[in-house]
C-alpha cells in the first residue's frame, strides 16, 4: 500500500481542498468547482499472472490473415510504414495493459505521451499546425491499428482529434489554431467537444446551452453530457444557443474556468477505459475571442463531424481485425476431439464470414479515404461509411466471442472488451438507426426525421 503520504489526492487534501469521488474516477482536485491540479492515475497495470498476448506473429504474416484479398497492394509506402509503425507501438505498449485499465476503468494517462509521438492526433492536419501531415488513409489506417488495441482509447482519439481540434482546424481563427492545435497534437494539451445534452443527441437542433454576450464577452449557462474527456480537458469546444435564439455558436471554455464544471459518468459497461462526463456550465464567462469565427449555426457541425464519423468508421474495422486475429490464433491452437477446432466446417464458416467482410470493409474503407482526399466525401456517404463498418464489426465481434467458447467472455482473450466498446460506437457519432436514415434522405430526397 502507498504511504498516506503518496496517495492520489493526498496534497489537495492537504491543502484543504475537496477531491472527487474515487467512484468517479476523475482524479481531480476542486475548489467550488474549479480544478486546481491533475494527475495520472496511480493505476499501473500489470499482466502478472494474466493471459493477455498479442496475435501470435506466425499467424499473422503466415497466411496474411487480416488482408485475405492483399488491400495491401493499394496503399503507397507511406501508408504502409505509417500502419506498421503504430501496429507495432500498438502491440508493445497498449494491448498487454489495456485490458487491465478496461477492467479498473481507469484512463490510460501513461500513454499519451507515446500517442503524442506518433503524430496520430490531427494526423491529416498541416503541419503548420504541429500535426503530422498525413494523407486521409494513412490517418484512417493509424486509427484502425489503435482501436485493434483498445476501443476505449481509440475513442479518446475521436474526442481529441475528430472533434475537439478538428472543430478548431475547420472553424476556428488562424490564432486559436496556433494556440491549440500544436500542444494538443502532441498531448501536451487535452480537448472535449460539447455538443450533446442530457435531453437531446441525435436531435442538437434542440439543445439548450446559451451564450449570452456580456461585458465584451459571452456568459454561459446549461448542461452537457457524455463528453469524452471532459473531465481533464484543458479546452472544451461547446455549442450553444446565442441570445436571439435562432443561431448557434462554437465556443472554446477552457478546463479551469470557474464555471466548468464536470463529473465523470460511472458504472458504464463500455468503453471503460474512456471516460465521458457531465458538463454544466453556471454563469461561465468567456472573452469575445473564444468564440469560433467560422462555426455558424449547427450546419457548421457536418465538417467537423464528416471528419470525426470517417475516424470512426475505420475504428470499427479495427476493432474487428482483432477480434478475427484473436479468433483464427485461437481456433488454431485449441484442441477438442484430438484436432484443432479450426478444422471444424462451423468454427469455418464463422471464420470466413468474419474476413468475408472485414475483406469488404477494407476496401470501402480506402476508397472513402481516397475521396475524403480528394475533397469529394459527402456527409451521406460518410454515415454509410460509419453505419456499415461499426455494424460489421459489431457482427464480427459476436462471431469470434462464439469461436473462442466459454474464454470469450474473458478480458484476457480480448473480444469481450471488444463487444462491449463496439456497443458505445454503434451508437456515438450519430446512431446506427440516423446514420441509416441520412443515407435513406441522399438516395430518396425524402426526409424521415425532422
Amino acid at each position: 500500500m502507498e504511504p498516506d503520504s503518496k496517495r492520489p489526492g493526498r496534497e489537495c487534501e492537504q491543502a484543504g481542498r475537496k477531491v472527487d469521488p474515487s467512484v468517479t474516477k476523475t482524479y481531480a482536485c476542486r475548489e467550488k468547482g474549479t480544478v486546481l491540479h491533475r494527475f495520472r492515475s496511480s493505476l499501473k497495470p500489470s499482466t502478472k499472472g494474466s493471459k493477455v498476448t498479442i496475435t501470435p506473429e506466425s499467424t499473422r504474416q503466415e497466411t496474411q490473415p487480416a488482408d485475405f484479398i492483399n488491400v495491401n497492394s493499394l496503399l503507397s509506402d507511406e501508408e504502409k510504414e505509417i500502419r506498421d509503425r503504430v501496429r507495432e507501438y500498438v502491440d508493445r505498449e497498449v494491448i498487454p495493459t489495456a485490458a487491465e485499465y478496461w477492467d479498473k476503468a481507469a484512463f490510460p494517462f501513461d500513454l499519451l505521451p507515446g500517442l503524442g509521438e506518433l503524430g496520430i492526433m490531427g494526423g491529416s492536419f498541416g503541419e503548420e499546425y504541429g500535426c503530422a501531415g498525413w494523407n486521409n488513409v494513412a490517418y484512417g489506417l493509424a486509427i484502425a491499428e489503435l482501436a485493434r488495441g483498445s476501443g476505449s482509447l481509440a475513442t479518446f482519439l475521436h474526442v481529441q482529434s475528430g472533434l475537439a481540434m478538428a472543430a478548431i482546424h475547420e472553424l476556428g481563427s488562424e490564432e486559436q489554431k496556433q494556440d491549440w492545435l500544436p500542444p494538443m497534437a502532441k498531448c501536451e494539451k487535452i480537448g472535449c467537444f460539447g455538443l450533446t445534452e442530457p435531453d437531446y443527441g441525435s436531435d442538437p437542433g434542440s439543445l439548450e446551452m446559451t451564450a449570452v454576450e456580456k461585458n465584451g464577452g459571452y456568459v454561459l449557462n446549461g448542461e452537457k453530457k457524455w463528453i469524452g474527456n471532459g473531465s481533464f480537458a484543458d479546452v472544451a469546444v461547446i455549442w450553444a444557443r446565442t441570445e436571439d435564439e435562432k443561431e448557434y455558436g462554437c465556443f472554446l471554455v477552457e478546463g479551469d474556468n470557474p464555471g466548468y464544471h464536470a463529473e465523470v459518468q460511472p458504472r458504464k459497461g463500455s468503453q471503460r477505459a474512456s471516460w465521458q462526463s457531465y458538463i454544466k456550465l453556471e454563469s461561465c464567462e468567456i472573452p469575445k475571442e473564444n468564440r469560433l469565427p467560422e462555426a455558424k449555426g449547427l450546419a457548421s457541425t457536418f465538417a467537423v463531424l464528416t471528419h470525426s464519423r470517417y475516424g470512426v468508421g475505420w475504428d470499427g474495422l479495427g476493432q474487428a481485425l482483432d477480434c478475427y486475429e484473436t479468433a483464427l490464433a485461437y481456433a488454431k491452437e485449441r484442441k477438442q476431439f484430438g484436432q484443432p477446432i479450426a478444422s471444424y466446417q462451423l468454427v469455418q464458416q464463422k471464420l470466413v464470414r468474419m474476413v468475408n467482410e472485414i475483406s469488404l470493409s477494407q476496401l470501402l474503407s480506402v476508397h472513402i479515404g481516397r475521396m475524403k482526399d480528394a475533397g469529394k466525401l459527402d456527409p451521406a456517404t460518410v454515415s454509410m461509411f460509419k453505419m456499415n463498418n461499426v455494424a460489421k464489426a459489431r457482427e464480427i465481434a459476436a462471431l469470434a466471442r462464439d469461436v473462442l467458447g466459454g474464454n470469450g467472455i474473458l478480458l484476457d482473450y480480448r473480444v469481450m472488451e471488444h463487444m462491449a466498446d463496439i456497443e458505445g460506437v454503434y451508437t456515438y457519432e450519430g446512431t446506427n438507426d440516423v446514420n441509416t436514415l441520412i443515407v435513406g434522405q441522399a438516395i430518396t430526397g425524402h426526409k424521415a426525421f425532422s
